[in-house]
């Protein structure tokens, strides 16, 4: 199923491609956005359509397909698998509030298109996005040798602090835009309530169990 990715600065949240995690409806059978094959609900790959800037699901013949440099002229780029941690990654509270992100979680990721970084954070309108100052970037990033790493329009840089804490992660860009549609689902009140906090705190043991540090993974 496609699902929109984040919009332009200056528009409105990024919502329509969340619509599958906040409107019930019948469970129908997810198939291949290219070929139109079934795949299998929860456990398909995706693909980032960086023209629409959406993404898509994929067989596995098409993923492997455009994990291959050049495919189809570079539009369509299979989403990753892979999630790498870095613990030693330092945060404070001054270079956090650089960033001008209202909660303690957000992704950033470089868009090839622009040429640029952006950052987004889950809200209870869904994806919102932060403007990212270069300066800003460098402080709340700059110093984790997973920057170096991060490919751009299919991977993100996951970062959550709490309780003085930082959290940094690589990790698959999809995964981002699941965590986006969970917390607008789930979120209650000024700061999410109980369900969406024991939610998140699910989402990112998950992830800290399946990231390894960056030498144990090749670079795709």
């Amino acid at each position: 199923m496609r699902q929109a990715g984040p919009q332009r600065p200056g528009a409105a949240p990024a919502t329509r491609g969340l619509r599958r995690f906040a409107t019930p409806r019948t469970p129908q059978q997810e198939r291949c956005e290219l070929c139109g094959v079934p795949v299998a609900d929860g456990g398909h790959r995706h693909l980032v359509d960086t023209e629409k800037r959406s993404l898509a699901c994929a067989c596995t013949p098409c993923a492997l397909l455009f994990e291959q440099p050049g495919a189809a002229i570079g539009r369509f780029r299979t989403v990753p698998d892979r999630y790498l941690a870095d613990p030693d990654h330092h945060l404070d509270d001054g270079a956090w509030e650089l960033l001008q992100i209202p909660v303690g979680v957000a992704f950033f990721f470089r868009n090839a298109a622009l040429d640029r970084l952006v950052a987004f954070y889950p809200s209870p309108a869904g994806a919102t996005e932060s403007e990212l100052e270069p300066s800003a970037w460098q402080a709340a990033l700059g110093g984790s040798r997973l920057a170096d790493l991060l490919e751009p329009d299919v991977e993100a840089l996951l970062l959550r602090r709490s309780e003085g804490r930082a959290e940094c992660y690589l990790v698959p860009i999809d995964i981002c835009y699941e965590l986006v549609g969970r917390m607008r689902l789930l979120w209650q009140g000024f700061d999410g309530g109980a369900e969406a906090r024991a939610d998140l705190q699910a989402f990112f043991e998950h992830v800290g169990r399946r990231a390894k540090a960056p030498g144990e993974v090749r670079r795709p």
